[in-house]
């Protein structure tokens, strides 16, 4: 009985703790079963920073988003990668970056992140745009009259391939089509295991995750790579790196580049899905947003349809105002990453109005982001999908205020500081691009009258996916 409600000892300093009264799991199952409103119940009860154990880690959430700032600049004492890098090699099955077997391969593969930015993002862009235009004629171009599908299915289907398609160059068999629906289905029952074993659950314990996993790394073997053609430059640079360390076998090589995909449309793949829910949920933006396309279209000449090749410059996709807020609200409403650091030292985390958390080697650090995308004094009506929301006078809004003072961040899909996502621009354009495409090509429309809710089962990882699929339907525009 005392080891059931014994209390972690709190030194002078240290936040609150709610440690919960079952051993080991402490807050686990409350805390999954929906995060959101648990930190709320716990900020009302504590103030703005508290510990909660959770699943045997003690971690310090901090919840006032001016704090954010001394969290994220603090990067030195307050480290990421080290977390990320044991979480990815358990999850995709691939050695952990140590310093000491794989010297600097962290920093390389952390370099060629340069290819998604500036003109090497314009490139992959410009590759993205074709292909998703090469995907949508071919699975779409017949649809003279109304075609009906799920729309989950359908935003899995286009992105996944066109994603895999101008990341790892296109598979020249005649049935390509179907090899890559067949990498994308054994991904989907992967991704469907991946919040238990983020959660660290033995994947042992998870039926044919193990046997589905084997399976995706081995597509992703050099042999199979090298049929592969007209691949990224991302891509092959990575490849170029994993040669370069003889310790690194083929089959780790293999599960560095299928982490790199789940990477790549993971969260993608459910945030451009939300992103055409609500737009169709709501003519009115519907209309603004389709608006914009055709009127950019008429301006730069060019013809819409499948039979008419698009290209949009990256000046272009960041001008269309109306698109980039209606995906950010979206982003706002289905995105629940939790941002980690974890203390590299025993040290005290120094805060605004003289406030000082003193924090153990190995403690964990939190930002739960959704708490202030739905925060009522920084959005009005947080839980109502406003498209022009990030839209002033007609340009990017980009000043948000609570209590009357501005704020630093304001929009966190992407995470933060050095643990912010560093495909989140070419994300954010492959997602226009889609969008671009359906609605000047497509007339669209929900063809059921049914609402789909956020499925809190990946609380804290990143973008929600829906509870249930809906049908859509399409044509092609007269």
């Amino acid at each position: 009985l005392v080891f059931f409600f014994s209390v972690f000892h709190r030194k002078t300093g240290e936040p609150p703790l709610i440690n919960g009264w079952i051993p080991y799991l402490g807050k686990a199952l409350i805390f999954r079963k929906d995060a959101y409103k648990f930190l709320l119940d716990q900020q009302k009860k504590f103030g703005d920073i508290f510990t909660v154990h959770i699943a045997g880690r003690y971690i310090t959430f901090i919840m006032d988003p001016f704090q954010y700032v001394y969290v994220i600049r603090n990067s030195k004492q307050l480290e990421f990668h080290e977390f990320a890098n044991k979480m990815a090699s358990k999850t995709f099955d691939y050695p952990a970056l140590s310093k000491g077997k794989f010297p600097e391969l962290k920093e390389n593969l952390h370099r060629i992140y340069q290819y998604l930015q500036g003109k090497p993002l314009d490139i992959i862009s410009d590759h993205m745009m074709k292909n998703l235009q090469d995907i949508f004629e071919w699975k779409c171009s017949q649809a003279t009259d109304w075609e009906t599908e799920k729309m989950y299915k359908f935003c899995c289907s286009v992105m996944f391939e066109a994603s895999f398609v101008t990341l790892y160059g296109r598979v020249p068999a005649a049935d390509g089509h179907k090899v890559i629906s067949e990498i994308r289905d054994k991904f989907i029952k992967f991704d469907a295991s991946f919040p238990y074993l983020a959660a660290n659950i033995p994947i042992e314990l998870l039926g044919a995750t193990k046997k589905v996993r084997k399976e995706l790394i081995h597509h992703f073997l050099l042999p199979n790579m090298t049929k592969w053609l007209g691949g990224s430059k991302v891509v092959q640079a990575r490849q170029d790196i994993f040669e370069k360390y003889e310790l690194l076998g083929d089959y780790d090589k293999a599960a560095h580049h299928f982490a790199f995909l789940w990477a790549s449309v993971g969260n993608t793949i459910p945030a451009t899905f939300w992103a055409m829910y609500y737009l169709l949920r709501h003519p009115e933006a519907l209309a603004a947003v389709r608006d914009e396309i055709d009127h950019l279209l008429q301006s730069t000449g060019q013809k819409r349809g499948p039979t008419y090749n698009i290209h949009l410059t990256r000046e272009q996709l960041d001008n269309l105002v109306y698109l980039e807020s209606a995906l950010n609200e979206s982003l706002r409403m289905c995105s629940s990453s939790m941002n980690i650091r974890i203390s590299q030292e025993d040290f005290v985390l120094k805060l605004e109005g003289n406030q000082e958390v003193v924090l153990r080697k190995g403690d964990w650090i939190a930002l739960y982001p959704q708490i202030l995308h739905m925060d009522p004094e920084v959005y009005e009506d947080p839980k109502e999908y406003k498209f022009d929301r990030y839209i002033e006078n007609g340009k990017k809004k980009t000043t948000f205020y609570k209590a009357g003072r501005k704020l630093k961040y304001f929009l966190m899909p992407f995470g933060s500081g050095i643990s912010m996502c560093p495909g989140r621009f070419l994300a954010m354009n492959e997602m226009k691009m889609f969008l671009f495409i359906l609605l000047s090509h497509f007339d669209v429309e929900l063809a059921e009258n049914k609402s789909v809710r956020l499925d809190n089962s990946r609380m804290g990882l990143g973008i929600l996916l829906p509870d249930v699929d809906i049908a859509f339907r399409y044509k092609l525009r007269s």
